[in-house]
């Protein structure tokens, strides 16, 4: 169990991050559904589902699913291709968990960065990875078939992390700076 702090109200969000299982579906398009404007369809979740090299995770709270991530592992990253948290938990410190679980997944799959796409009219998902640390590193022109949007990518790496945080990472151990 997972528990985060919420800046706003002092009360705190504990958070189970788990494998996404069938079952979820129903609570991750409910999430799905409420986030976007061009929301994934339940065969758009399994078709990706079933790739190889596609994770789906989930935060659960009282035995229901409040947030979901989708992510890809590539040879040097982690690709997140869908990240929602339901309205009614955010700004509680979800997305923040979930969040910290792909940061442990890159240092446990030996990944160097973390990557997305965010919308370019998606200014809270943009501040939210920002605030998570991650940078816009470029603009992807006419990224979305849905509606031909721009979006920004997006990435953190495990360098940056590193240098923010005095932890350093030699490939097998992590292990923290110390000043003397």
């Amino acid at each position: 169990m997972i528990t985060a702090m919420t800046p706003k109200a002092d009360t705190a969000t504990t958070a189970h991050i788990r494998w996404m299982i069938r079952r979820d579906l129903t609570d991750v398009l409910v999430a799905e559904r409420a986030s976007f404007e061009y929301p994934w369809t339940e065969d758009d979740f399994l078709q990706c589902l079933r790739q190889r090299n596609c994770i789906g995770m989930v935060a659960e709270t009282s035995e229901r699913v409040v947030g979901f991530m989708i992510y890809e592992l590539h040879s040097t990253r982690l690709h997140v291709l869908n990240f929602a948290v339901a309205p009614t938990h955010r700004r509680c410190g979800v997305g923040g968990l979930m969040v910290g679980k792909l940061m442990g997944k890159m240092a446990s799959h030996r990944r160097a960065k973390i990557t997305l796409a965010v919308r370019e009219r998606n200014l809270p998902a943009q501040l939210f990875f920002r605030s998570q640390d991650f940078r816009a590193t470029k603009v992807l022109r006419n990224y979305y078939e849905d509606s031909g949007e721009d979006a920004f990518q997006m990435e953190l790496s495990a360098h940056d992390l590193a240098a923010d945080s005095g932890w350093a990472d030699d490939g097998t151990h992590r292990f923290a700076h110390q000043d003397r």
